[in-house]
């Protein structure tokens, strides 16, 4: 979720192609990934509405049908879901690519009350390993801000790092002190 209490700047991270090994994927008994079907949409926009992304499932919705709509055959491949034993999509988190074709890890998210699993983690890993497989021997990159302080920590134990520019200090103190 994010944290609007603390300064917003955006920043972008990158993970070399030749950094360590993931960990293995965890999930908690009875959790497990899907891919993108049509019809997930909805989902997605509950999910990044749930974590503050998008103020109404409405502009999520405009979002997803601008962003991801005109690439179905990609997002199958591409987006990620967590379902929780009941079947309900609880996360999300995208194998995705810039607009210059660089792979991106995009959107993030685990609805509050499914927090504190790994889940998140578990997506983190699996995106990784996907752009990893798509963009063999490149460097991955996230587009961030100060206000994720949580995920970005998450990235960093992935082998992330903040790219330095004249906001790293405010950065690393936001990140570090959560203020």
């Amino acid at each position: 979720m994010l944290d609007k209490s603390v300064p917003f700047i955006p920043f972008t991270m990158f993970r070399p192609s030749n950094a360590p090994a993931l960990p293995e994927i965890q999930l908690p008994d009875g959790y497990r990934m899907v891919f993108y079907q049509s019809g997930d949409e909805k989902d997605w926009c509950r999910i990044e509405t749930a974590v503050l992304e998008f103020e109404t499932e409405k502009d999520a919705a405009d979002y997803f049908k601008n962003s991801f709509a005109p690439f179905q055959e990609e997002l199958k491949r591409r987006m990620l879901f967590i379902e929780n034993p009941q079947g309900q999509k609880v996360g999300t988190f995208t194998a995705w690519w810039t607009e210059d074709g660089y792979p991106r890890l995009h959107w993030l998210g685990v609805i509050p009350e499914e927090q504190r699993k790994g889940l998140a983690k578990a997506l983190a890993i699996r995106v990784t390993q996907l752009l990893h497989d798509y963009y063999p021997d490149q460097d991955l990159y996230l587009s961030t801000q100060t206000w994720s302080h949580h995920a970005v920590k998450l990235y960093e134990k992935l082998h992330y790092q903040i790219f330095q520019d004249q906001n790293y200090q405010k950065i690393l103190d936001i990140i570090n002190t959560g203020k």
